[in-house]
């Protein structure tokens, strides 16, 4: 019987390739924001992204006014950095889960989960133990990675879904804010990652934590966490 009444999911590295994200998912988002941002440029909720790359600093500037191949342009210039530089922005990540989606429901873009993590949530699934994500991708890109998996949808497994808007990642205080939102103790709680920075906000949040150490994951730093190359002896 599990020690835990809930587990706590990060994506990427964790139940997800890391391979997937960076040479399928990215590549896809910064292949089509262009098409994307041209062809959605006037719906207000592209808007409300746009404006809110506008807001931040150190990357390409997009004019507010002027003909709107101009501003697409630059918009999707700013895509491209954030990109390049692997920054965990929220308006990034919202405008790449509406790329995406459109790739999901076109049939270009099937999620991906490791084996032994499919087998896991299904085993911790029929124990009646809570599912969440957290992940610095967008709830709407958790959930059509999810939705759209080879396996058919997995969404009815994940209670909870949790992302860069509950705070960041590597904060105390954002995993005391959905141990809050799970109604759930701390203690009790499993979160998984790979990730030590993460893990040691976690822990210190009061969760039990794992850390993923799966082959071809980036080396942490030296840490006391307990590590697993997969999910089979948890």
């Amino acid at each position: 019987m599990s020690d835990f009444d809930a587990v706590v999911l990060d994506i990427e590295g964790t139940i997800t390739p890391i391979s997937f994200v960076y040479d399928t998912l990215f590549p896809y988002a910064h292949d089509h924001a262009a098409r994307f941002l041209r062809e959605h440029w006037h719906e207000d909720d592209v808007q409300q992204d746009v404006e809110a790359l506008r807001d931040l600093s150190a990357v390409p500037e997009i004019p507010r006014n002027g003909d709107v191949s101009g501003m697409v342009e630059a918009a999707a210039a700013c895509v491209h950095a954030l990109i390049h530089e692997d920054r965990k922005v929220t308006p990034l990540k919202s405008l790449q889960g509406k790329i995406w989606k459109e790739g999901y429901e076109r049939g270009q873009l099937r999620g991906e989960f490791y084996d032994d993590a499919l087998r896991a949530m299904a085993r911790w699934s029929a124990e009646g133990i809570v599912l969440a994500i957290y992940s610095s991708g967008s709830v709407e890109a958790q959930q059509l990675l999810f939705r759209h998996s080879g396996q058919g949808d997995l969404t009815d497994m994940i209670s909870g879904w949790f992302d860069t808007t509950t705070g960041p990642k590597r904060e105390r205080e954002s995993y005391e804010k959905i141990a809050e939102e799970l109604e759930i103790d701390p203690s009790r709680i499993l979160f998984a990652t790979d990730v030590a920075a993460e893990a040691r906000a976690a822990s210190e949040a009061g969760f039990q934590v794992l850390i993923l150490a799966r082959l071809g994951n980036p080396a942490q730093p030296p840490h006391d966490f307990r590590a697993e190359a997969d999910f089979e002896l948890i």
